[in-house]
């Protein structure tokens, strides 16, 4: 009986683990690539000066800098979850992924500049590392599945396709565009000059 009810509680919990997972890997991507467009921006000198000021901050101070988007950006997704409950679905949709994609890059590069700070609380160090152990397991469990080794087989096979197209339309030695870009620049051309 207990076999029987380990071997359910797994296939249900199993199919959810994978959906964290995927969660995560997505979360994770949307991370690094905020934090470099953040990076990008901070060339600014007034933003330069702002981490500057962000970076020398104390921990429970850079605490509350750190979660100081998320607070911020709450009022946003309510406010597009009761644009849906009037019937705008895609307007809603649209404020809560926009929300969502401001939040991460703000509170990846938030972390970057004060993970020194927060990294002194005991107990925020701890909860980080058993976050991260974890999702190092899910995404190690999703990772180990013939479907994941399948589609990351066919995303490099079409990495590989796209780079080896791009190679050959993209210029090389010391012209300034090769064949194809020309004849497509020219198309455009006659095309704008037809519609005028």
């Amino acid at each position: 009986m207990t076999s029987r009810l380990h071997t359910c509680k797994r296939a249900l919990l199993t199919p959810l683990v994978y959906l964290a997972a995927i969660f995560l890997l997505f979360e994770e991507w949307l991370w690094y690539a905020g934090a470099r467009l953040m990076a990008h921006l901070a060339r600014v000198p007034l933003l330069r000066s702002l981490e500057g000021w962000i970076g020398r901050q104390r921990p429970y101070a850079a605490l509350a800098i750190f979660v100081l988007p998320a607070l911020l950006l709450f009022p946003v997704k309510v406010l597009a979850l009761f644009v849906i409950a009037r019937g705008h679905l895609g307007s809603g949709l649209c404020m809560i992924v926009f929300a969502k994609l401001i939040g991460v890059a703000a509170v990846a590069r938030l972390y970057t500049l004060t993970r020194p700070a927060l990294l002194t609380l005991g107990w925020f160090a701890r909860w980080m590392y058993r976050f991260i152990a974890q999702k190092e397991r899910w995404i190690g469990r999703l990772c180990a599945t013939r479907a994941w080794q399948q589609a990351s087989a066919m995303t490099r096979a079409l990495k590989a396709g796209w780079c080896a197209a791009w190679a050959r339309v993209r210029p090389r030695g010391g012209r300034t565009s090769s064949r194809p870009t020309r004849v497509l620049r020219r198309f455009i051309a006659m095309w704008r000059t037809r519609r005028r």
